[in-house]
């Protein structure tokens, strides 16, 4: 069998850039995209995605240049996951809520030759080009400016409009079928930077193979039938969209667009479009929890919603299937081009208590089909722990859909990679049905007197008290146990000025709890410090927790004293 060869029959390279051609072809009557009062079918955007990529060529863009775009959630924002790498180009989605200093960052370390920019940034980018100097070496990108597309509003040159560049782009069909064959399945297709809240981004460079088994693997693994009305509340910015870009049109779904994600927005679209799949970071529970929906009738099928990015505890997850959504868990990060673990659902889990099918909701879940291996490792033996759900050790991933590396940063590419395995930094444990489940992040855990305490298994507690909307907890010194947990609350609005107060909190703890993971202070907020990616910023309360200190001569009494604490939150 050695000498079969493989041939251009048989070896095409893999790309996610080909699930539009196939939309296009397959569901030509199907609405690939609503933004307002906007609509395009799939061979509509198959053909507005081809003539950008004809007008990119034209300007000279070509194999693994850097294309950046700063847009929210818009047509555009999906077109450009296609076009761009439909040049061979590589595709820089930005965190639409960077300030100027990190967005500067961003685009000397990527070098983009094209940065387009959503009309709602233009005043941040003329900012952000202050902060970069201009030379010779790494000139200014050129700016495309991303227009509303019924907007009347003229652009400075007509050559710098995406609406114009799609009218002046004229591809012929051969040089379309040549856009859907990549160089090698192995070249960059996107270039996405990591959230920096500890230190500057790192540039994570995904694949065409590794988009490819990602978007597929979604599609199994939180099982996507065919056609889809996907609400895009999580941003495409955010690794891709979590390969869902790919996903959607994999499955001839449409895309309901939104600028803004807000409850009314969540809830209208829903109604008006017969939404059936969203994802978001459990953040966005809090909006729809705040929220309501104008039509309170009962839906045929809840809507499926795929949640990742921080572990929401059990109650939560209740309290949003109420509202009428069916809560999925996942596990994914950046440098694993999406999420890798599904917590898939076991028919003889629903003859379980309530309380117990929650829990088991809650949990990351198994590897999908497309990754090689998930474990949980000892940091300091690098065995593998026990699957008893108990002791705990660093999640580590490895697969073909694994990004190839950081950009321009060897070092972290090599400590990312090292002993064979991508090195999450997530705490977790697995269970002996083989299901992860994330306890913390390792700069998270708790150590007081020795034990290890998960800020997560606290968390949840305190979001089962009825008064609590959003907890966070971290490490407040101790000058007996060296460090012990506090706890940051915001209350349900109306709740602020009732009865709730720490003592009644730390009560409730310690009711069910073990007493040394009960938390010794509790601060509450009206609102808690986030990211850009809306991850609560536990840097932030861990340094707000260090002016909060227990006197040695009362550490007996556990009793805990405030130090500055009004002026260090006056800093968020």
């Amino acid at each position: 069998m050695d000498n079969l060869v493989l041939c251009e029959a048989n070896n095409v390279p893999l790309t996610p850039i080909t699930f539009l051609k196939r939309a296009s072809e397959c569901y030509p009557n199907r609405t690939s995209i609503i933004y307002g009062q906007t609509r395009f079918t799939w061979p509509q955007t198959y053909d507005r995605c081809c003539r950008l990529a004809a007008s990119l060529l034209s300007l000279n863009i070509t194999r693994n240049d850097v294309v950046s775009i700063l847009a929210p959630n818009v047509p555009a924002m999906y077109e450009m996951h296609f076009s761009v790498p439909m040049t061979g180009a590589v595709l820089n989605p930005i965190n639409t809520r960077l300030d100027a200093k990190t967005i500067a960052i961003i685009l000397r370390h990527a070098e983009p030759k094209i940065l387009f920019v959503d009309y709602e940034f233009a005043p941040l980018i003329q900012e952000v080009l202050r902060l970069i100097p201009t030379d010779q070496s790494q000139p200014h990108p050129r700016i495309i400016l991303i227009n509303e597309i019924d907007s009347t509003t003229k652009p400075f040159s007509k050559e710098l409009d995406y609406e114009g560049l799609i009218r002046k782009g004229e591809p012929t069909p051969s040089s379309s079928a040549s856009m859907f064959r990549v160089h090698n399945e192995h070249d960059p297709i996107s270039l996405n930077y990591t959230s920096g809240t500890t230190a500057d981004p790192k540039g994570v460079v995904i694949s065409h193979r590794g988009a490819y088994l990602s978007a597929l693997s979604s599609i199994i693994g939180w099982e996507m039938g065919i056609f889809p009305v996907y609400l895009w509340t999580l941003p495409m910015f955010h690794c891709n969209g979590w390969t869902h870009t790919w996903s959607v049109a994999a499955r001839g779904g449409t895309n309901v667009c939104i600028r803004h994600v807000t409850a009314p927005e969540i809830y209208k679209n829903i109604e008006l479009h017969g939404v059936t799949h969203m994802s978001c970071v459990p953040t966005v529970f809090r909006f729809l929890l705040e929220g309501s929906r104008t039509d309170q009738s009962p839906k045929s099928s809840p809507v499926q919603v795929l949640t990742g990015g921080s572990s929401p505890p059990a109650v939560l997850i209740k309290k949003v299937e109420q509202l009428g959504f069916h809560v999925m868990h996942g596990y994914g990060l950046t440098e694993a081009t999406g999420p890798v673990l599904f917590c898939e659902w076991q028919d003889e889990w629903n003859k379980l208590p309530e309380h117990q099918q929650m829990e088991l909701q809650q949990r990351q879940g198994v590897r999908n089909l497309t990754l090689a291996d998930v474990d949980v490792k000892n940091t300091k033996t690098l065995e593998s722990v026990p699957r008893d759900g108990k002791t705990m050790g660093e999640i580590v991933i490895k697969g073909s859909s694994l990004m190839k590396g950081y950009l321009k940063n060897p070092k972290a590419t090599s400590e990312a990679f090292k002993h064979g395995w991508l090195n999450t930094g997530d705490i977790g444990v697995i269970h002996p049905d083989g299901y992860v489940e994330i306890k913390d992040r390792s700069k998270d855990i708790i150590i007081s007197g020795g034990e290890n305490i998960s800020s997560i298994e606290v968390e949840k507690v305190l979001y089962m008290y009825q008064q609590v909307l959003e907890a966070a907890v971290v490490a407040m010194p101790h000058p007996l146990w060296g460090e012990t947990p506090c706890a940051f609350v915001v209350l349900k609005k109306g709740d602020e000025e009732s009865v709730t107060s720490e003592g009644d909190l730390i009560k409730y703890c310690r009711e069910n709890m073990p007493h040394f993971m009960c938390p010794k202070k509790v601060v509450f907020f009206q609102e808690l410090p986030k990211n850009s990616n809306g991850k609560i910023l536990k840097s932030k309360l861990r340094d707000i927790a260090k002016a909060l200190v227990v006197r040695e001569d009362d550490a007996g009494s556990k009793k805990v004293h405030q130090r500055s604490i009004e002026h260090v939150s006056s800093r968020l």
